[in-house]
């Protein structure tokens, strides 16, 4: 199977289920930004400790964002077409929200606002949590113009607030503080 198919030459691309639409479709915007998320999850297994992030968690995670992915690259009408092992991510909301907490725990209490940066592992938490949230905004401008699962939008959610609890809790477990912005006077 070649890699290349031509099909996209004319600036649309296939959704699951055979429909074409223009590759600047909300839907594909948004499926795109979580592959884009996706590569950034690459960037950060190789930076995250395992204190904070262990391989099992991390891989776990890339396969939630594809599956995400996998249901925003199918219309609505055509969900029935998905596998019951890729309509829903493989960590429930209580799981991850338990382990946000622990991360947050190991973290000095928050006094100000934080700014990217510090350690390696922390600004790829970070730019992944910008990602992420983008990524929420696009399937939101989605959902004003087609059905989405909103089991999606849930997760991306509380993704991002764990990306932001993993940069912390990393720049903790590498003696760096966090980088604060503080208002001029």
């Amino acid at each position: 199977m070649k890699l290349y198919t031509r099909t996209g030459d004319d600036g649309s691309s296939g959704l699951f289920g055979g429909d074409r639409v223009s590759k600047s479709h909300l839907r594909l915007v948004a499926f795109g930004t979580l592959d884009e998320l996706n590569s950034i999850m690459g960037l950060l297994r190789l930076h995250a400790t395992a204190v904070c992030a262990d391989e099992a968690t991390l891989q776990r995670i890339q396969h939630d964002l594809f599956v995400l992915g996998a249901i925003l690259a199918t219309p609505a009408s055509k969900q029935d077409l998905l596998g019951a092992h890729m309509n829903r991510p493989t960590w429930d909301l209580e799981a991850m929200e338990s382990d946000i907490d622990r991360l947050a725990a190991m973290a000095p209490p928050m006094t100000a606002f934080v700014l990217p940066g510090g350690a390696a592992a922390s600004a790829h938490a970070h730019l992944a949590r910008t990602v992420c949230r983008r990524a929420e905004r696009e399937v939101v401008a989605l959902t004003r113009e087609e059905s989405v699962d909103p089991a999606v939008l849930t997760y991306l959610n509380r993704l991002s607030d764990w990306f932001f609890a993993l940069a912390r809790a990393e720049n903790a477990v590498a003696g760096v503080a966090d980088i604060l912005w503080v208002a001029k006077r």
